[in-house]
């Protein structure tokens, strides 16, 4: 296997060069979480791995609580499908929890501190409300705890890693809050390990071929914890050697015709790059930082050609009006130049503008 071939299977794993899935939760249950900090770019996340599907239907999809967003693992939002939300939190709340006591040490916020938040969040979030994030901290300041600076943003992640609030419905263009219990009552829960298996299953076969260490960065997990994981599911996996790395995918994946011209407009954050400590294989030579935002390190949404980073778009909305533009790292042939048009017109589609 090279790195060509470590592309060509995540294409396809990540259900960017096929798809078996007809609902936004069906997607977001495949990969286990899908990386959500910006709203309008992970919703085409997850519509250009949903053939005619648009904006709308992802929004339809939040609203009727068949997904999730919340903050369940490295500090970052996420979408997790309604089924899973409960046990992936009780999973990941150990690592969260260490993640979280530096960041409220740092800000002097201690454990008095945040039951008292909690007790504050939970009286005016109860009985169904929704509230946004402007009103919860005007509460919060007239019960005298601080949300200055950062520290706002650091009590309601643990409020949500807590499993105390998640994201609601939206209100306008900002997102509410409301009780996880009430939002997504838990029918049932998994024991630690089953949970363990579960998510060490999905992240490979959503996500391989991927190493341990990827694993690592996506989940927050210890690689103590992932090796035990990838004993509970071995049977599920097989692991390729490349470079003297050793990569996990499902055992079940078939053998792969190498596409050409495949085009993809990702944006900002997609699990294509985001879910890998490891990003050489479709950077492919290229330094990170030409694909970065300027000053702030994350990637740009990128374009791919057969696996690999060929440039940067960017996006300009105005009403009803789209307006995309283009950075090339080399020159396009004229069958790329016209899956690039296609590619650009799926985008056009699921936003629903001519």
């Amino acid at each position: 296997m090279t790195l060509s071939d470590i592309t060509r299977f995540r294409l396809y794993n990540q259900q960017l060069t096929q798809t078996r899935f007809s609902t936004p939760a069906e997607v977001v249950a495949w990969f286990g979480a899908v990386q959500a900090q910006e709203h309008p770019a992970s919703k085409w996340a997850l519509g250009q791995r949903l053939p005619g599907s648009t904006d709308a239907d992802m929004e339809q999809a939040l609203a009727d609580r068949a997904i999730v967003r919340t903050w369940p693992m490295r500090g970052t939002l996420h979408f997790v499908a309604a089924a899973d939300i409960h046990w992936l939190l009780e999973l990941i709340h150990p690592r969260s929890h260490a993640t979280y006591a530096n960041h409220l040490r740092r800000q002097g916020l201690d454990e008095t501190v945040v039951a008292h938040s909690y007790r504050v969040m939970t009286k005016a979030l109860e009985g169904g409300k929704r509230l946004k994030r402007s009103i919860l901290k005007r509460l919060l300041d007239e019960a005298g705890i601080p949300t200055d600076e950062n520290r706002l943003g650091i009590l309601l992640g643990r409020a949500s890693y807590d499993r105390l609030i998640c994201h609601g419905c939206r209100s306008g263009n900002e997102f509410t809050f409301a009780l996880l219990e009430e939002w997504v009552p838990k029918t049932g829960s998994l024991l630690r390990e089953e949970a363990l298996a579960n998510l060490t299953r999905r992240y490979f076969t959503s996500h391989g071929p991927a190493t341990l260490a990827d694993f690592s960065w996506w989940s927050s997990l210890t690689l103590t914890e992932i090796k035990t994981g990838i004993e509970l599911v071995k049977d599920d996996l097989v692991s390729v050697a490349v470079d003297g790395q050793t990569y996990w995918m499902p055992a079940a994946t078939p053998d792969l015709a190498k596409e050409k011209n495949t085009v993809f407009l990702l944006p900002v954050y997609d699990e294509y790059l985001v879910a890998y400590k490891d990003r050489s294989a479709p950077l492919a030579g290229l330094d990170p930082a030409q694909v970065a935002k300027a000053g702030n390190g994350i990637f740009s949404p990128v374009i791919v050609i057969d696996g690999r980073v060929v440039g940067t778009w960017n996006r300009k909305l105005v009403k009803n009006t789209l307006s995309l533009s283009f950075h090339f790292f080399r020159s396009l042939s004229k069958g790329e130049e016209q899956a690039l048009a296609d590619a650009e017109e799926r985008y056009r589609r699921f936003l629903a503008i001519g």
